[in-house]
């Protein structure tokens, strides 16, 4: 092999490996948004009638042994730690499976301040992320959350290793606040 062909086949195997960052950093985006997106209430993915289908869904995402924790002060008693599939199945039938008083009514994931990190086949992202609430009563309020997530690559696809939510504040906003809103999303239909 020629220097000229030793710097070249240098430089494609470079090449390669930025390829491959940017697609892992694009495919973790999408699965974050895409959780964020399957946790929206009213539920706006297409299909989706109850909220058996929006666990599975969002289950799909999620390495078999996965953990969900909330952590920090404020999230500790509140969210507590699931491992594994089925605990976090357990967690998420635990919200959205038992009717609320008051019900919820609306309820948007915002990301912000995006970091991600990829080794090899493993990474990590941090964002922030807001999301304002409302009931069937008439409150409302605003939550944010630090998330400091762990991904990893299973059998050629990105999944979620570990979702970990601290709060960062919740704030109560006034009544009538929003003018109006969804009863349901009309992404939902065809």
């Amino acid at each position: 092999m020629t220097v000229n062909e030793a710097d070249f086949t240098t430089r494609l195997s470079a090449l390669e490996r930025r390829i491959e960052v940017l697609e892992a950093e694009a495919d973790i985006r999408r699965i974050q948004a895409r959780y964020m997106f399957l946790c929206d209430t009213p539920c706006p993915e297409y299909g989706v009638t109850d909220d058996a289908m929006r666990i599975d869904l969002i289950m799909d995402l999620y390495t078999e042994d996965a953990i969900w924790e909330g952590v920090g002060e404020y999230y500790d008693n509140q969210f507590g730690r699931a491992v594994g599939k089925e605990a976090i199945r357990n967690h998420f039938n635990g919200f959205w499976g038992q009717k609320r008083d008051p019900a919820l009514l609306l309820n948007a994931h915002y990301l912000t301040s995006e970091q991600i990190h990829v080794k090899g086949d493993e990474a990590d992202g941090q964002w922030i992320h807001c999301q304002p609430w409302v009931f069937s009563d008439g409150s409302s309020l605003l939550r944010s959350s630090r998330l400091n997530n762990l991904f990893r690559k299973v059998d050629g696809v990105w999944k979620i290793a570990r979702t970990r939510t601290e709060n960062v504040f919740v704030a109560p906003l006034q009544n009538g606040w929003v003018e109006s809103m969804p009863t349901y999303s009309v992404l939902m239909k065809e």
